[in-house]
Parts: C-alpha cells; sequence; structure tokens
C-alpha cells in the first residue's frame, strides 16, 4: 500500500499556519481542517486575521472553520459570516451545544439555504442519522465522526464507521470523514471500508512515510536507535 493507492482523501488537521502550508505543497493533501482547540493551542488571537491569510495562502482546496458561538442564533450569524469567505469553505457546526442541544434544524436551514457544512464532534450513529437527514438535498456537506475519541473509549471504530457510511451514502452531496485518528493503521482503515475523507494531524502526516516500511528494516532501525542512544547518554556497566 502506498499513497498513491489511497482511495481515502487525506485532509490535514490543524491551525499552524507554517504547517499548512507544507502540508498544502503535497499532492495527497486533498483538504483541511481547523477548529477553536487547534488555533487556541497555534497561539491564534484574531480569528477572522487568521483565517484571511490561510484562505489567501490555500485558495482552492476546502477547508473547515468552525464557528465558537453557544447559542443557536449566534452559531448561524457565525456560520453565514465564514461561509462568505471562499467557494471552498466549508462550515463546521457542532452536533450540539455546549448543553447538548441538537443542532439538526441549524444545519438544515444552513445547507438548504447552500452553506457547505461540516458537522463535527459527532459520535452516535443516532447522530449521523439525524445529521445526514438535515444535510439531504442541500448543499455539499461533510460528517465528521470521530472515530478515533470512539475507539479511545474500548469501542471498535471499524464497524462503527462502517455503519456511519452506510447511513451517509444515502445522501450523494455528504461526504463522511473519519476524525480524530491516532495512527497510520486508521488512514488504512479508512481506506478499506471506502471512508470518503480522513483528516490527519501533522504528527500523524509525518509518519505516513512509514506506509508499507519493511519490517525488517524497520526493526534494525530500530535496534541501532537504542544503541546510539545508550552511547550518547554515556551509559555504562
Amino acid at each position: 500500500m502506498t499513497l498513491t493507492d489511497l482511495r481515502t482523501k487525506i485532509f490535514a488537521d490543524g491551525a499552524d499556519l507554517d504547517g499548512m502550508l507544507a502540508m498544502y505543497r503535497l499532492p495527497h493533501i486533498k483538504g483541511f481542517t481547523t477548529n477553536p482547540t487547534l488555533m487556541q493551542r497555534a497561539g491564534v488571537t484574531d480569528y477572522a486575521a487568521f483565517a484571511r491569510r490561510v484562505l489567501q495562502a490555500i485558495p482552492d482546496r476546502p477547508i473547515s472553520f468552525e464557528v465558537f458561538a453557544d447559542d443557536e442564533a449566534g452559531m448561524e450569524r457565525q456560520a453565514r459570516e465564514i461561509a462568505t469567505w471562499g467557494g471552498h469553505v466549508f462550515v463546521k457546526i457542532p452536533v450540539t451545544n455546549t448543553a447538548g442541544t441538537p443542532t439538526y434544524d441549524l444545519v438544515r436551514r444552513l445547507s438548504h439555504d447552500g452553506v457547505r457544512i461540516n458537522v463535527t464532534a459527532i459520535m452516535t450513529l443516532a447522530q449521523v442519522r439525524r445529521v445526514v437527514d438535515a444535510l439531504a438535498g442541500g448543499a455539499p456537506a461533510n460528517v465528521s465522526v470521530f472515530a478515533g475519541r470512539v475507539a479511545d473509549t474500548g469501542r471498535d471504530p471499524v464497524p462503527h464507521m462502517q455503519a456511519a457510511l452506510a447511513i451517509v451514502q444515502e445522501a450523494p452531496t455528504v461526504e463522511l470523514i473519519w476524525a480524530s485518528p491516532r495512527e497510520v493503521l486508521n488512514v488504512i482503515q479508512a481506506h478499506a471500508i471506502g471512508c470518503h475523507i480522513i483528516t490527519v494531524t501533522n504528527d500523524i502526516l509525518g509518519k505516513l512515510a512509514l506506509l508499507g516500511k519493511d519490517l525488517d528494516a524497520f526493526s534494525l532501525e530500530t535496534v541501532r536507535m537504542f544503541h546510539d542512544d545508550a552511547r550518547k547518554a554515556g551509559f555504562a556497566l
């Protein structure tokens, strides 16, 4: 398996502009996603100014920016503003607000008004069903299921994502995102089930060069690493 064999599109997930530009230079990176947590960690303080810099540098691949209001009216206002930033912009709407109130009605309204939506923080298949029902017949959209967080709970994400994909495929304008992957294996798993997109942070993207690596060579490199590190530390017995 090589990168050119992948049928799942890889989207870079991050908010460090230099890192995003480095990923933009790679032809196998088909799009980008961000979120407020990644922005905060990257030191972003002016949301709109950061977005303008990103969109000027990355004018031709899908990119998602998330609303950060917690009330429906605020989310809608921010979503409609973000949607004006470019034809390749998707607006991330969380599946609920912080009180657990679903955003399905807002998602339906925005999508059917032509706003490209990326519904985020989805975990359950019931949420997938309600979101797909809201998006069906609307603008092109993404459904982000946090497979990595599902796996963090001890659940196997593969059958979970297979079931999510079966629901998403009922709506031709909607694509499923395998979100929050934890390792390169998740990229292969997403490919195997036919998931449309996987969002990958730069630390995992850096490991994609290991895809299909010869395990004997990898073993030898590991032995040499242990030996070199022991020598550098000056260990003696």
